[in-house]
């Protein structure tokens, strides 16, 4: 259904029942056949994920029966950069974990891994993901006089997997993992293994590598290329695979959906484009959107230009399919994140202020297409069509690499509300005039399946069709009710 601009009242007004945003993050883990300098092979990994969460990072290490960890607010090198690295000891076992907010706020209380002792000995835990029955999770806990200190549901499944474990990890984990309902990747790790584990409908990534014996866990193969690790495979959705001086177990959970449901999301914004999920490569997967892109809405245009960094990839696959020139519309400033994955609306829009500028000489008197892997709210690219304009531009045609995004999303991706969505009540022409375009095509559901069909697995397309794995009728209040 079409609405003008500004004809939605609400949607300017409401407060959404909650805002603090959902996760999307990454974990990486090392198992070594013998103790040594450990944590520095986990920061690297980390880096290499730092796209995935740049709100807080943190480092978990083993050593003689106990486990050492910091963690700390900002980027990877921001917390480790004052010689907290040297400071954590050898050792054969390690996690890392960099987030942004998720069920807690964003504070040092909530940043992972989340570390305690229990039935298990000393445990560690780092998740990717979004549980959607976190409340009733932890009122089965609180009954059991469990306690918590932070207000995140990787907390709360640390806590379960202890309680069911009696005093072993592995069981703890296959008992626990039916219980959660929503998209989880995890390491896990005590004193003697590491445990990786992934959601039985694969909805977050995550992969397995190996160099000279040793084993490393990552959400993306780019962290296991950044530590020179070759990659094995993915994680199987439904699999918990056990590291240990065994080797590797493979258990696969009970019950496990036929047709798994990956986030496509992952190939469309979060994944790194050098990183290979599931048996396809993402650049591959962008680069045809962007030739579909060309094929299914042409426009005469001068130039072809990508927003970065995700878009470029598309941007190119554009130009080659329309044999329009690629060439650079906006100058990026390397040292400012993603504006996606700040926390909140204020912070994203100052840091797209000085995160890119128009390249006036490039695009002066020219029709500009712009390429864009999604658009969520809007304010970034309504400030892109702006500064393009400002700098000459005579036309400004935007082309998307995904569907309209439509329905929010409670698996792991930062879309909460209907309100935040310029889409959910708009067609095209509707968005095209909010942002002020001269013209704007997405990709429709089947256009953008079809980038992805080298992959291994199915995939979840719920922000655009409102079909999810898990039924999501009253998680909103539940939601609401947590915090």
């Amino acid at each position: 259904m079409e609405t003008k601009d500004a004809v939605i009242p609400w949607m300017r007004t409401e407060k959404a029942p909650f805002d603090s945003m959902h996760e999307e993050c990454g974990v990486f883990g090392v198992y070594l056949q013998e103790s040594r300098e450990i944590a520095s092979t986990v920061y690297y990994g980390l880096f290499a994920l730092q796209h995935r969460g740049q709100e807080s990072a943190g480092i978990a290490v083993t050593y003689a029966d106990k486990i050492y960890y910091h963690k700390g607010m900002g980027l990877v090198p921001d917390v480790f950069g004052g010689g907290e690295l040297e400071k954590l000891p050898e050792g054969d076992i390690a996690i890392g974990h960099v987030r942004y907010s998720t069920t807690g706020a964003s504070q040092l209380l909530n940043a992972q891994p989340v570390v305690f002792t229990g039935k298990c000995g000393k445990m560690a835990l780092a998740h990717n993901g979004n549980l959607i029955n976190t409340r009733q999770l932890r009122d089965d806990m609180i009954e059991q006089n469990a306690v918590f200190q932070t207000a995140i549901d990787s907390e709360v499944m640390a806590v379960y997997i202890n309680a069911l474990s009696d005093g072993d990890i592995v069981t703890g984990v296959k008992r626990a993992c039916p219980k959660f309902k929503g998209s989880y990747a995890l390491v896990i790790m005590t004193t003697e293994k590491l445990i990786a584990v992934r959601d039985p409908y694969g909805i977050r990534p995550l992969c397995i590598g190996e160099m000279d014996g040793d084993y490393f866990v990552s959400s993306e193969t780019c962290g296991l290329d950044a530590v020179g690790a070759n990659y094995i495979r993915d994680v199987k959705p439904g699999e918990i695979l056990v590291i240990d001086s065994e080797g590797l177990t493979s258990i696969m959970m009970d019950d496990v959906p036929a047709k798994s449901q990956m986030c496509i999301f992952e190939y469309v914004y979060f994944a790194r484009h050098d990183s290979v999920m599931d048996g396809l490569a993402v650049y591959e997967a962008r680069k045809e959107a962007g030739k579909i892109l060309a094929r299914s809405y042409p426009v005469e245009a001068d130039l072809v230009s990508g927003v970065p960094d995700s878009g470029n990839v598309a941007a190119r696959g554009y130009a080659e399919e329309s044999g329009i020139p690629y060439i650079e519309a906006l100058a990026k400033n390397r040292y400012v994140g993603r504006t996606f994955i700040q926390p909140d609306q204020h912070q994203r829009e100052s840091a797209l202020s000085v995160k890119m500028n128009a390249l006036r000489a490039n695009v002066k008197g020219k029709r500009v297409i712009l390429i864009d892997d999604s658009i969520v709210r809007g304010t970034t690219m309504k400030k892109i069509i702006r500064m393009l304009r400002n700098a000459g531009a005579t036309e400004v045609h935007i082309r998307v690499c995904s569907p309209i995004i439509k329905h929010p999303c409670h698996l792991g991706i930062d879309i909460q509300t209907y309100s935040q969505l310029i889409g959910a009540y708009r067609d095209e022409s509707g968005v095209c005039r909010v942002l002020g375009a001269d013209s704007i095509h997405y990709l429709s559901i089947p256009e953008l399946l079809s980038t992805c069909k080298g992959a291994d697995v199915g995939f979840c397309t719920g922000c655009f069709s409102g079909q999810y794995p898990y039924p999501l009728e009253g998680y909103e209040g539940d939601k609401s009710k947590l915090e």
